[in-house]
């Protein structure tokens, strides 16, 4: 493992790839991993690219990669596909719409099954995020299944989030009920070579400017903003970019935006609150994992069996079986032992 993770800090392909293997398949390697790793993080400009189905997240991907490398930026790719509920295999299709990159040394591109995990991303997204950033490269896209309004996990995961929108995918209604906007550090209305993309546009940009006056929506908060330029209170006020990604248009201006929040984000210390609330989640999402590998093994299955059952019947509350099962966790239980 050590001249694995030493491999891995040199930035070679076939360790990244193997490292990012064992922690999908493994809780123990991804704690080694991140153990080793964790103080070369830090450094990458982590974009989130999330939208509905059919919106050309793969494709938008593909063109904001070859953009960077046009700066002579490395870019890793985590593209997340959707799993079988039966057998739990993945098409990993994004892998194969994206095999026009797959000559340039400069980008390494990693499918991931979801696994059933909801909120969009795998399980394992944020393990390899983290082997990525240790392996030196400084922009990271993760493009998200695409399940729709519920898939916001990663604005928990990354610094800039983009929601992609296309035309002609449903009413404009749905673009006002849709939270998963209220994500978005950047709004894209791609496939803008379509009938309809202006109304797009103007329906997100209406949305934007809801309230008295001029107005930003923020993560869900709705910010008051001046006509033009930076907000009052120095927020950021979110644009929205018409790109048509088959045919590279708009891609350049959506690389302008996305350097611009990055500046943004150093600027005025969202950086370093945005990883706060990501460490912050993390932290509870290992320790509920813990909690409960714990509770296993702690408790007889049989017992635990036993509590389900009664759940079921309507002899206990959930309530009264959650009280009975934490305590075997509790330290008086365990000094006993």
């Amino acid at each position: 493992m050590d001249d694995l993770l030493l491999q891995v800090r040199q930035g070679r392909p076939r360790a990244i790839a193997r490292l990012i293997t064992l922690v999908e398949n493994s809780e123990t390697a991804a704690e080694t991993a991140v153990t080793a790793l964790y103080s070369a993080t830090g450094q990458a400009h982590i974009i989130g690219i999330t939208g509905p189905p059919g919106s050309g997240k793969s494709t938008l991907v593909n063109e904001l990669a070859k953009e960077f490398r046009r700066q002579d930026r490395r870019v890793a790719i985590i593209a997340v596909d959707p799993s079988s509920p039966f057998t739990g295999g993945a098409l990993l299709g994004d892998r194969v719409r994206m095999r026009d990159l797959a000559g340039d040394t400069g980008i390494f591109i990693r499918s991931m099954a979801s696994r059933g995990s909801l909120g969009g991303l795998a399980e394992a997204t944020a393990g390899a995020v983290k082997i990525l950033d240790a392996a030196g490269f400084p922009v990271i896209l993760v493009e998200t299944v695409g399940a729709g309004q519920a898939e916001v996990d990663i604005a928990n995961a990354a610094h800039t989030t983009l929601v992609i929108e296309a035309p002609g995918m449903g009413d404009d209604i749905q673009t006002f009920k849709a939270g998963i906007l209220e994500i978005a550090d950047i709004l894209v209305v791609n496939k803008a070579d379509r009938p309809g993309a202006d109304r797009t546009i103007q329906a997100l940009e209406l949305m934007l400017h809801m309230g008295e006056g001029s107005a930003t929506r923020h993560h869900g908060r709705l910010l008051s903003t001046p006509d033009n330029g930076p907000t009052a209170d120095g927020a950021w006020q979110i644009p929205v970019q018409a790109t048509t990604a088959t045919q590279g248009k708009g891609i350049p201006e959506l690389v302008v935006d996305i350097q611009r929040h990055y500046a943004y984000l150093q600027a005025s210390g969202v950086w370093l609150e945005r990883e706060k609330e990501r460490s912050r989640r993390e932290l509870e999402r290992l320790l509920q994992a813990r909690l409960l590998r714990q509770l296993q093994v702690t408790v007889a299955p049989d017992r635990r069996e036993a509590l389900v059952t009664a759940v079921a019947a309507r002899e206990m509350d959930p309530y009264t079986a959650v009280t009975e099962l934490f305590a075997h966790l509790s330290p008086s239980k365990q000094a006993g032992a």
